[in-house]
């Protein structure tokens, strides 16, 4: 038998008033949707955002009332854009609001325009930014850039390039249960080697603060921004998020020419099979 959400009870711990969400609860709620003709796509949506959502508590599953702020939060850092954050509040509004939980719910919504007019760096910007880094003596910042643009990193993932990892030359990232590797290409290993024995780095993150804690976002971007009047690139794009998106389409675009080339290939060489074995060769006539 499927419990509602009034039959559902949320135990206390350690003495708050704060509820504990259960699995279940999704379940519950996904056949209510389900019950009241929601598609099945927009169930395995719903499903999947959920078990976002989950993933994002505390080991108790246990909520506060910035919860969904800070989960929204930890979203725009990894770098998702605002429409999905927005698909992924909504899902969890609507499963608070079907458990009786308004008070934990997020209605402030992100402004998907703000994503869709998110400017683009181009490739002359970006070396323009890495002469200007390097022509101060940036090298901090130069490295960052680069970072970024070959990695394809998130300042979340930022953490994650240590000192061991460029040593080896790979290193992982993960989100949202998917591990991806990130292969360092040799010609930036080697600068970030240099970088690393400049600076007496032997352990841990390679960017961090004189204490050795992992740089935090805004400085991140504030050491971009300073190389942007004089590489005379809008100020608005010097920062990590468009610096992947330029890494992103640059691996797009290779990836079309090589696919391109692998067409090329193969019509050339089904066609020499066809001057070699083809039927009209062979026959002399069709």
């Amino acid at each position: 038998m499927i419990q509602t959400a009034e039959e559902y009870s949320f135990p206390d711990r350690a003495g708050q008033n704060d509820p504990c969400l259960r699995w279940e609860q999704v379940d519950a709620y996904l056949n209510d949707l389900q019950t009241r003709g929601r598609t099945p796509e927009t169930i395995r949506t719903y499903r999947r955002n959920l078990l976002l959502l989950f993933e994002a508590l505390p080991e108790s599953r246990q909520l506060d009332r910035r919860t969904l702020a800070r989960w929204r939060d930890t979203m725009l850092e990894q770098g998702y854009t605002p429409r999905t954050v927005n698909v992924r509040l909504a899902s969890a509004n609507g499963f608070l609001d079907y458990l009786g939980l308004r008070d934990y719910q997020l209605p402030m919504q992100l402004k998907p325009a703000e994503d869709d007019i998110q400017p683009e760096l181009t490739r002359n910007e970006y070396l323009r930014l890495l002469s200007v880094a390097r022509t101060l003596d940036k090298g901090r910042t130069y490295l960052m850039v680069k970072v970024f643009a070959i990695l394809g990193l998130t300042v979340h993932d930022l953490p994650k390039l240590t000192a061991e990892a460029v040593e080896k030359g790979v290193f992982t990232t993960s989100a949202n249960r998917s591990r991806q590797i990130i292969r360092i290409p040799n010609c930036l290993q080697a600068e970030l080697l240099g970088y690393l024995q400049r600076e007496g780095i032997r352990s841990g993150p390679v960017f961090c603060t004189r204490n050795g804690k992992p740089i935090c976002r805004a400085a991140v971007t504030a050491c971009i921004q300073q190389l942007s009047r004089d590489a005379r690139v809008a100020p608005e794009k010097c920062n990590p998020r468009c610096l992947r998106k330029l890494c992103q389409s640059t691996r797009a675009g290779v990836q079309q020419s090589i696919s391109l080339l692998v067409e090329q290939a193969l019509d050339r060489m089904l066609e020499q099979e066809q001057i070699t074995i083809g039927w009209e060769e062979v026959n002399g006539h069709g």
